[in-house]
């Protein structure tokens, strides 16, 4: 691949993403709307073109991808609880975003689409119970279920307009860069502050915890050891109850687990989990960064950047 167009490349995900797809020689023009959680100083000093604009609207995607040979589709609205109460705008970025770049790459030619899905498209799974790729879709919220129809998006342009695709999945993931919306960047915060960490319910909802430099080598070799038509499971197989995450993230940051206890999350899904044995034979690839690593390279992360979000 010369030159990629990455959705969302200023984002926490995506951020990294840029980082390895420099790495591994590629030319990187990044689309990213620059809202919240997507930021320039995510991506300074990295070389790529950045283009700020909407996954949405169809001049600035085509602007942005043509002459690019392949897109990786990483934009999103992500977050569950906004969700729950603001589905509109989920719909919009993840179901019409990904129809926007699917047309565009069909009408430049362009040779490969990876589009990032996520785990939560499965809904959730009994105790012993790992999705493989295959299994039936039980989307449990709104984030879950915009993701469900990108991914048949995905599924109709390549059978009808024959645009060769990937899909991946993966599930949690945490690390440097990441908005405090989400968990173990909330906890760190506040357990560097000194503060309770907020839980919801009894915090006994399991997720996987996937450390984001593994998930990133794994969507490069996804992209550059192409396989048309191919869905990959990415996982870290750290299962956590958010009580024990919580609690692991505050002995990281040095401090005795403290919590904040909230109502349980509206429709909370109990466990997420994916079979990703596929995925490890025939991409060579398995996690680097065991929990407790990762957790460290991240609490430090916010430690020195406790101030980048205020």
């Amino acid at each position: 691949m010369r030159r990629v167009l990455l959705t969302g490349g200023a984002g926490f995900m995506g951020s990294q993403v840029l980082r390895d797809l420099v790495a591994a020689g590629c030319e990187v023009v990044v689309l990213d709307k620059l809202t919240y959680a997507g930021r320039r100083a995510h991506i300074e000093g990295v070389p790529c073109s950045l283009v700020v604009g909407d996954v949405c609207d169809p001049g600035a995607v085509r602007d942005a991808m043509r002459g690019c040979d392949a897109v990786v589709h990483a934009a999103a609205e992500s977050h569950v609880a906004r969700s729950l109460g603001a589905p509109a705008g989920f719909l919009r970025t993840n179901v019409e975003g990904t129809r926007v770049v699917l047309e565009s790459a069909v009408a430049l030619g362009v040779e490969r689409v990876l589009h990032v899905s996520t785990d939560e498209v499965f809904g959730q799974v009994g105790d012993g119970i790992a999705c493989d790729v295959d299994a039936p879709m039980r989307p449990g919220n709104a984030y879950a279920a915009s993701k469900v129809g990108a991914e048949a998006l995905v599924h109709a342009w390549r059978h009808t307009h024959g645009l060769p695709t990937v899909i991946v999945r993966c599930t949690n993931n945490y690390g440097p860069r990441q908005h405090p919306e989400k968990a173990v960047p909330c906890w760190a915060m506040a357990a560097l502050a000194g503060e309770a960490m907020p839980i919801d319910g009894d915090g006994s909802a399991v997720r996987d915890w996937l450390f984001v430099e593994d998930l990133s080598r794994g969507l490069v070799a996804a992209l550059l050891r192409w396989t048309p038509g191919a869905t990959w499971h990415f996982a870290g197989q750290q299962h956590r109850t958010n009580h024990e995450m919580a609690s692991a993230v505050a002995r990281s940051a040095g401090e005795t687990p403290r919590f904040a206890r909230r109502p349980e999350r509206q429709g909370q899904d109990r466990r997420y989990a994916l079979a990703d044995a596929q995925t490890r034979r025939a991409l060579g690839w398995a996690p680097r960064v065991s929990l407790e690593d990762g957790l460290a390279i991240t609490v430090a992360w916010y430690r020195a950047h406790r101030d980048a979000w205020a």
